[in-house]
C-alpha cells in the first residue's frame, strides 16, 4: 500500500482534502447512493482516543461520563427507580447459535460498567492503556474533543480519511479482505455471536496501531471500535444525511444541529471487533450505522480532527 502521508503533528496526520466518491451501491441500502463529496484538508488523529488519553482528560476536567451518571427518569417513563442506575451495555458470547435478529441475546445491561470498568465492576484498564476508550456517549466524545482543541469529524470527513486515497475500494486497504492471508483488522472471526476463533489473538478491543495503517497513515479505521461522528442519523429512515457539515454542527451542537435528546442518533463508522461477515459486514469505509447519543457500549469509541487554518494564518 502506497502512503500519501504529508505530515504528522501531535499525533495527527495531515489528510489532504478534495472530492471523493462516498458511499457504496454494493452492500447495505443505507450506504447508497454513491455520490461525489468534497471535504477540506484536515488533521486527523492517527488512532482512536485511548484510555490513557481519556484518563488525562478526566483528571484535568473532572468530566463524568454518560455511563457513570444515573439515567434521567424523564427519558424512561415507567421505569423503576431501582433500575435507573449508572451502567452500560456489555457484550457476552452466547453458548451456541442464536437468532441474529435479537441483539439482547448478546448485549447485556451491566450496572457499574463504564470506561474505567469495561466489563463491569471488578474489571479494570490494567494492560489496556493503549486500547480505545469505550462506554463513551456522544457528549463525552465532544467534551473530550473540545478540551483537546479539536472536534469530531463529519461522516464525509471520516470516510474520506478512512479510504486512504483509494477510490471505491471495499476495504481501507483494497478489495481483498485478507491480502495474502494477512489479518488486517480486529474484527470477528467465526460464527457470530458464539464462535470466536480470534486468529489475531484479541478477545475484545486491541491496542491501537496493531494492524497496518491505511494509505494516509491512519490506524484502526477498520474494526476494533466503532467511531462517533458529528453527523446526525436521519429520523425514521436509513437514507444518507446531507453531507455538508452544517446539519451536524461541525463538532456537533452548532446552531443548526438538532437537540440531543435521549433518542437522537449520530452516525458511527468503521465497524468493531464484533463485526462478522455473516452478520455485520460493516468494517468498511462506506458502512454506517445510527447510534443513540447516550447509548454506551463496549465497542464504540471515537477519534478527533482539527481544521487546517487558511493560508496566512498560523
Amino acid at each position: 500500500m502506497t502512503t500519501t502521508v504529508q505530515s504528522v503533528r501531535h499525533g495527527a496526520v495531515l489528510v489532504p482534502g478534495g472530492a471523493f466518491r462516498m458511499g457504496s451501491d454494493r452492500f447495505y441500502p443505507e450506504e447508497a447512493p454513491v455520490r461525489t463529496v468534497t471535504v477540506p484538508d484536515l488533521w486527523v488523529d492517527q488512532h482512536p482516543v485511548t484510555n490513557a488519553q481519556f484518563r488525562r482528560f478526566v483528571a484535568a476536567t473532572g468530566h463524568v461520563t454518560v455511563a457513570e451518571r444515573p439515567p434521567d427518569p424523564r427519558d424512561f417513563s415507567g421505569a423503576e427507580a431501582a433500575d435507573l442506575v449508572p451502567g452500560s451495555l456489555v457484550f457476552r458470547e452466547t453458548a451456541g447459535p442464536v437468532p441474529l435478529d435479537d441483539w439482547t441475546r448478546w448485549w447485556h445491561w451491566v450496572p457499574g460498567a463504564d470506561w474505567r470498568h469495561p466489563e463491569g465492576p471488578g474489571s479494570t484498564l490494567h494492560g489496556r492503556e493503549r486500547h480505545p476508550v469505550v462506554h463513551v456517549g456522544h457528549e463525552d466524545a465532544t467534551a473530550y474533543a473540545a478540551w483537546a482543541g479539536r472536534r469530531l469529524p463529519t461522516e464525509a470527513e471520516w470516510e474520506h480519511a478512512a479510504r486512504g486515497g483509494l477510490d471505491q475500494a471495499v476495504y481501507a486497504w483494497g478489495d481483498d479482505p485478507e491480502p495474502r492471508g494477512r489479518v488486517m483488522a480486529n474484527r470477528w472471526y467465526g460464527r457470530f455471536p458464539w464462535e470466536a476463533l480470534r486468529p489475531h489473538g484479541f478477545a475484545r478491543t486491541s491496542a491501537v496501531g496493531r494492524f497496518p495503517p491505511n494509505g494516509y497513515g491512519l490506524s484502526d479505521v477498520t474494526g476494533n471500535v466503532w467511531e462517533w461522528t458529528a453527523t446526525a442519523w436521519p429520523e425514521g429512515g436509513d437514507a444518507p444525511a446531507p453531507d455538508d457539515p452544517a446539519g451536524a454542527g461541525h463538532g456537533c451542537c452548532g446552531p443548526t444541529a438538532p437537540a440531543l435528546t435521549e433518542h437522537a442518533r449520530r452516525v458511527i463508522k468503521g465497524g468493531s471487533h464484533l463485526c462478522a461477515p455473516s452478520y455485520c459486514l460493516r468494517y468498511r469505509p462506506a458502512a454506517r450505522q445510527g447510534q443513540e447519543v447516550r447509548s454506551t457500549t463496549g465497542h464504540v469509541g471515537f477519534r478527533c480532527v482539527s481544521d487546517v487554518p487558511p493560508p496566512g494564518r498560523p
